[in-house]
């Protein structure tokens, strides 16, 4: 167990070996500032040219007014180049053009007839790893524990610990048999204090479910 583990509100957590922190990689919560993004505590991101702002980086769809938002769980993994394509993105498809007229008049006050109405929420769990380069369409729902494979683009329900990839990305198989997703789904170790996490650092990296439940009897 490391001897401190960094607090959630701490911009850049990995300390390089001479002492800096890394600028390419930090806790989401700290550096978004946005009214309609919600991330939890410890999730990261990382980008190999680390960009001035973290909201519109990662959701350059999503404006202050936007009614949809973005929610993201605690202890998610984020990695360079990822995208949230949410609701504010679309256009109506349902008539004859999607050409968006009302934005260029200034007009956008709903029932416009050339804007859509408002879309669903995108919503991503805790402990999702989203690999480099993918793309999270409008309203997707991602379960915990979801892997996503890089360059994926993801949208619809996506189900709890399973891995996806390709695009459209499908499911390619569960990380573990259905009994165990329901317990884990139960245990909820994300929500435990962070000392108590890294107590059981093994069990949980190490996929030990029997020390897990040990665990979380001990509370």
């Amino acid at each position: 167990m490391p001897a401190q583990f960094p607090a959630p509100d701490v911009r850049n957590p990995v300390i390089l070996p001479d002492g800096t922190a890394h600028p390419g990689t930090v806790f989401l919560k700290p550096v978004i500032e946005h009214p309609r993004i919600e991330v939890g505590d410890y999730t990261y991101a990382s980008a190999h040219h680390p960009p001035q702002d973290w909201g519109a980086t990662l959701a350059p769809y999503l404006f202050p007014f936007s009614p949809e938002k973005l929610v993201i769980g605690k202890f998610c993994q984020i990695a360079s180049g990822v995208q949230f394509i949410t609701a504010s993105a679309n256009h109506r498809y349902d008539g004859f053009s999607s050409y968006p007229f009302a934005i260029f008049d200034g007009a956008t006050a709903p029932g416009r007839p050339s804007m859509p109405g408002p879309g669903r929420d995108t919503m991503v769990g805790h402990d999702v790893w989203i690999g480099a380069g993918a793309m999270i369409l409008p309203g997707a729902e991602i379960g915990n524990g979801v892997i996503i494979g890089a360059g994926s683009v993801v949208g619809g329900r996506i189900p709890a610990y399973s891995i996806v990839g390709g695009n459209p990305a499908q499911v390619l198989r569960p990380r573990f048999a259905p009994e165990i997703v329901t317990e884990l789904q139960k245990l909820c170790w994300w929500d435990w204090p962070i000392d108590r996490i890294l107590q059981s650092e093994a069990a949980i990296c190490g996929g030990d479910l029997d020390a897990l439940r040990k665990a979380a009897a001990r509370y």
